[in-house]
């Protein structure tokens, strides 16, 4: 990534007044050059490599975070950017109009300018340099804000590329400079801030939500199956995962006979005691950690339930019975909690989702293809993501089969049967 200074305590405007910089170095063009953008990639790659152990350990003091989660992804996309920038950066030849006859008529993509990634605390690596890949890619000037508390603010790499942590008033800040693209994740909430602080600029921009993710499950289903991905998607990360399946709509006979194979998942992926798993997170903060103790009210406590304020721990935990009227289905989760809700059938759940917000993902299971196609009675209205990696993650939570998992620890230097499982998900997408 080249030189870096650390620029601990100084003051946000002096990372706003980097813009500057930021417009001098894309216009001299040399981002352009596809020496360039495989250069900076290539460097991406390494940091990752070479400062691997010190990410480790921010990401596990932060929030007991895995390798998976966040280094693995990147590395992912980068290899992806460099296998295909040659074919991405080629000219498309289109066929010609009436208007072009005379023409070479063809699409030339061109990089936007001087981009701003907003990133998240839930995932600090991953959606900072998971865009940012795809900026370098696209021969862009970049900008970032977010991220993990543990490095230091501002921070400037090289003359194309600068980052600022903190929290709103240093994002507010920022965004009063005028950028060429805008790409944030985060909630709905600070979602319509970003959105409108780009119309000022009529600045284009990419939002990626949240949302309370639906998941049906039909009655024919393979119930061990269905749990072994319920509880994969809804643990990993502890919850805190944009995508992740945030409840569960299935009939009452369906309820009962998925709860104990939930409860085998669980015991399967983290152990008899979840709280001394490795691969177990936690809750970020202690606000978060009483925002999400206090939905264990709704409906039963059918799995789990427990928690240790000190080390904001949560158990996997499953909630039977749940009605729409609830705590837990008023907003999104975002923690290690899955609530069950009964429907008498499938065209109920789908009623029952189309009435509430739009999801950023959903997921179906069922044996029968009528019933699978539902989604695209839902799906249609969902919104839409680009692609930013989570590819991987929607293939490996909906198809295919789940590969058995222990919660023996590995031998050293190899992975443990999770993530090769996991693994064999990223290669077979």
């Amino acid at each position: 990534m080249g030189r870096g200074c650390s620029g601990r305590g100084a003051r946000v405007s002096e990372a706003v007044g980097m813009d500057r910089g930021l417009r001098a170095a894309w216009l001299t063009g040399k981002t352009r050059a596809a020496e360039h953008r495989v250069s900076q990639l290539e460097a991406l790659r390494r940091f990752l490599d070479e400062k691997k152990q010190p990410i480790l350990d921010a990401m596990a003091s932060d929030m007991r975070k895995v390798e998976l989660s966040e280094i693995v992804l990147v590395k992912n996309e980068v290899n992806y950017a460099l296998n295909n920038l040659s074919s991405w950066m080629k000219d498309e030849f289109v066929e010609k109009n009436l208007v072009t006859q005379l023409d070479t008529a063809f699409i030339r993509k061109e990089p936007y300018g001087v981009v701003l990634i907003i990133g998240a605390w839930n995932y600090p690596l991953n959606l900072i340099l998971v865009p940012l890949v795809g900026a370098i890619a696209a021969g862009e000037v970049k900008g970032a804000g977010g991220g993990s508390p543990h490095i230091p603010s501002p921070l400037r790499l090289q003359d194309c590329l600068a980052v600022v942590t903190g929290g709103p008033a240093e994002t507010t800040q920022l965004l009063e400079n005028k950028f060429d693209y805008i790409f944030f994740t985060g909630s709905p909430q600070v979602g319509k801030i970003v959105m409108a602080a780009a119309a000022k600029h009529l600045t284009p921009l990419t939002l990626e939500l949240g949302g309370k993710n639906p998941c049906y499950v039909a009655d024919e289903s393979d119930l061990q199956n269905v749990a072994n991905r319920l509880v994969w998607g809804r643990c990993f990360n502890a919850g805190q995962t944009c995508i992740a399946p945030d409840y569960v709509l299935c009939s009452a006979e369906t309820q009962e006979k998925l709860l104990p194979a939930l409860r085998q998942a669980i015991t399967q992926f983290f152990g008899p005691e979840p709280r001394e798993s490795p691969d177990f997170a936690r809750i970020i903060s202690d606000k978060q950690f009483q925002r999400i103790r206090a939905l264990l009210g709704s409906g039963r406590v059918a799995i789990g339930g427990q928690t240790d304020e000190r080390e904001r721990y949560i158990a996997p935990t499953v909630l039977a019975d749940v009605q729409p009227s609830e705590p837990a289905m008023q907003e999104e989760i975002f923690g290690p909690v899955l609530p069950i809700i009964t429907v008498p059938n499938v065209d109920e759940a789908i009623a029952f989702i189309n009435r509430r917000e739009r999801p950023l993902a959903m997921y179906v299971f069922a044996s029968d293809s009528k019933v699978t196609c539902l989604g695209s009675d839902v799906t249609m209205r969902a919104r839409g993501q680009e692609r930013m990696g989570w590819r991987t993650w929607l293939a490996w939570i909906g198809i295919g089969e789940t590969a058995p998992v222990s919660h023996t620890p590995p031998e050293p230097g190899r992975p443990s049967r999770r993530e090769a499982a996991v693994w064999e998900g990223l290669r077979a997408s």
